[in-house]
């Protein structure tokens, strides 16, 4: 009995695998993505960036505030004596890769290079608010508690879990990396 039943548990699974396995989880991994965290990051980028359609050509103070808030401090609370080596490269490429990344993932463009930046990006965005902007305990949270709610070690390691899925896995058979695989390979 436990042989027929072990049998057709693997029959069974192994179908819904065998046709899902190319295109579903990699296309299910970007939607998820879209719903829970593109809106989060583009919200967070537009608060950096100027007014209007041309604006996000342009870093501004409020990057430096959110980004490297005790580099400004140093400079006595202005942004523009802040030395653009290192401090405002650092933030112009977080500004930006918090746009442009999101948008790769989404629609399955350089997606793993994409992914592995995101998770680079939450492991700085992490550091910097538990580091810069004196968040408690108890939105630090701690893994392997009895509470699944903390902002930065619960959720951000969900977050890290779908990015690291699209790190080795790619986008999947939806997507402009395998359109363009495809294109590459004469297909």
């Amino acid at each position: 009995m436990i042989t027929l039943l072990s049998q057709w548990h693997h029959q069974v699974f192994s179908r819904i695998q065998g046709g899902l396995e190319n295109w579903f989880l990699g296309l299910l991994a970007r939607f998820v993505f879209a719903g829970v965290l593109f809106v989060y990051f583009f919200n967070s980028a537009l608060t950096k960036v100027g007014e209007g359609a041309l604006g996000i050509l342009t870093v501004t103070d409020k990057a430096y505030f959110q980004i490297l808030p005790t580099v400004v401090e140093r400079f006595g609370y202005d942004a523009t004596q802040v030395p653009f080596i290192p401090y405002g490269l650092i933030v112009h490429a977080g500004t930006y890769a918090e746009i442009i990344l999101p948008v790769l993932i989404v629609v399955g463009l350089f997606t793993r290079l994409a992914a592995a930046g995101m998770i680079g990006f939450v492991v700085v965005q992490s550091y910097v608010d538990i580091a810069f902007h004196g968040v408690d305990a108890k939105t630090i949270g701690a893994l392997f508690d009895r509470l699944s709610n903390s902002v930065i070690l619960d959720q951000r390691s969900l977050w890290v879990f779908l990015l690291v899925y699209l790190v080795i896995r790619g986008a999947g058979a939806i997507s402009l990396d395998h359109l363009l695989s495809r294109k590459s390979t004469g297909e």
